[in-house]
């Protein structure tokens, strides 16, 4: 099987520095697939962009953690933060209160429902769901997930576990990669999903670049990239701009968003010149 890669950019619609670098790399044939948040402060500018581009994958970011619900608040009580306004601003937080049952997965299934709706509704044709912070390694989330994928008519979902070659690579740091490691005991009962067993809902191979997130430089995708074995990839990356606007929102990732913007644009035009280069494709193309 000859191996092929979609290049996906999450955080489509966050800003819109971030949705000009995802316009411009896609433009330039090294990105091909992008995740948009509906509740992104840059929704509507996001939406523009992936008319203008239809060649352009877009799947949907579903948010759990961080920012404003879409559902009404009082319609997702066990999903809300202290404030009973906002999602829980902390990922820690989160699967904490997952795991001792406190967070209901129909709310989970209400709230998924109305980003992926408001997408649709916007006209943007939805090849793929995942999850910001890969939320949906967690069985209580994945299912949810599952259901309103195959509800909507959505056929692939992102394999939220990163390949063992690739953060065997020793990419990002030391506790990234330990947290890693454990939480790979949850991609059994991943691909075990009746929908995914039986490929209602399909995905990749695997995921790669998710432990090198925040040191995806150009040499660290270079190294990635000379390992790709046969298979059907997903690189996650963060591009974008790290401007004002990326100022005045809560993210780890700053500065390195432009760094994953430069490699790119290095590394991808020169993995193509190779003979036999990966076939670049999107979700919608499984």
């Amino acid at each position: 099987m000859p191996t092929r890669l979609i290049i996906n950019a999450d955080d489509f619609g966050l800003t819109p520095g971030v949705n000009r670098a995802i316009a411009e790399l896609h433009h330039a044939g090294v990105l091909t697939s992008a995740t948009l948040m509906a509740n992104g402060a840059a929704f509507d500018d996001a939406v523009a962009i992936a008319h203008a581009n239809p060649t352009l994958g877009v799947g949907c970011h579903i948010v759990l953690t961080d920012g404003e619900p879409i559902s009404p608040p009082e319609s997702i009580p066990s999903l809300l933060g202290r404030d009973h306004r906002s999602l829980r601003p902390k990922l820690l937080g989160f699967v904490s209160d997952l795991l001792l049952g406190r967070i209901s997965e129909f709310e989970i299934e209400c709230e998924a429902t109305a980003q992926i709706r408001k997408l649709q509704h916007a006209g943007v044709t939805v090849t793929h769901i995942d999850s910001h912070k890969h939320t949906h390694m967690f069985p209580q989330v994945t299912r949810p997930l599952l259901r309103v994928a195959e509800a909507h008519g959505i056929r692939a979902i992102r394999n939220p576990f990163e390949a063992r070659w690739s953060w065997s690579l020793g990419h990002g740091g030391v506790s990234r990669r330990v947290q890693m490691k454990i939480l790979d005991q949850l991609r059994h009962p991943f691909n075990a999903q009746p929908e995914i067993l039986f490929e209602a809902v399909t995905s990749t191979t695997g995921s790669i670049g998710i432990s090198a997130t925040g040191d995806l430089n150009q040499q660290t995708l270079a190294e990635i990239m000379a390992k790709l074995p046969e298979g059907t990839w997903e690189l996650v990356c963060h591009p974008g701009y790290n401007d004002a606007d990326l100022d005045g929102i809560t993210t780890r990732l700053r500065s390195h968003r432009k760094i994953e913007y430069d490699a790119l644009l290095a590394v991808i035009p020169e993995i193509l010149s190779h003979p036999n280069p990966p076939a670049l494709i999107h979700y919608g193309d499984l």
